[in-house]
């Protein structure tokens, strides 16, 4: 899902003809795509998922479980079918759907993602969410200057990164697109690169801090 340096269009990208994605959307819906491991899940990615819903005025959250994340060791990595069945615990709701669609796109990185399901829904408007914490390594990701200029980005703060993300590449790279806050809800009709740093009353919860027993944030 992510990697440094520019992406080249994948062929599969967007071809996905009679390939069934598991959701479906009607034109006009605003809809946020949440990509993560999630290994495990926590009460702080349901915390991003409903801020962006609430605060962009999203009819859905899809929340992106990947496969597996290039830029993080397989070992101790749970199957993909638990860490979806996981998260559809922490993701109650009909405005929240979990989804392992990369792995039937053969996606691996989150541009090639994107691409593809604006591909399958061009009459949907599209925001990508994510927390601060990957504010702050986005610059890592394969074609992260290519997926600020295909979809609007939310970025929910997160304990610990307010900083270090507001003060990142990616951060500084894009500072004309940034909006303010109080446009919260008008995000998902911009034309990228366009993105928002949300504040929210923070959750401490972190994955890392889950499978080292509470010893690391993240």
């Amino acid at each position: 899902m992510w990697r440094a340096g520019p992406a080249p269009r994948a062929p599969a990208a967007g071809r996905s003809g009679a390939l069934r994605l598991g959701f479906d959307f009607a034109p006009g819906m605003r809809v946020g795509l949440y990509g993560g491991s999630f290994n495990p899940v926590h009460d702080g990615h349901a915390h991003v998922a409903r801020t962006a819903l609430r605060r962009l005025g999203l009819d859905r959250v899809v929340w992106l479980v990947s496969p597996q994340n290039p830029l993080k060791s397989a070992d101790g990595t749970a199957s993909l079918d638990q860490r979806i069945d996981d998260a559809r615990r922490h993701a109650p709701g009909p405005a929240m759907i979990v989804s392992g669609v990369e792995e039937r796109l053969g996606s691996r990185y989150t541009v090639d993602t994107v691409r593809a399901l604006k591909a399958r829904f061009p009459a949907v408007r599209f925001v990508w969410i994510m927390g601060a914490d990957n504010l702050a390594s986005f610059h890592r990701w394969r074609g992260w200057t290519q997926i600020m200029r295909e979809i609007p980005v939310a970025i929910v703060s997160r304990p610990g990164d307010a900083l270090k993300s507001r003060l990142s590449p990616a951060a500084r790279r894009f500072l004309g697109g940034r909006l303010p806050e109080t446009a919260a809800r008008t995000l998902a009709d911009r034309t990228p690169p366009a993105w928002i740093y949300l504040t929210a009353p923070l959750n401490h919860a972190s994955s890392t801090a889950l499978r080292t027993g509470g010893r690391e944030k993240n």
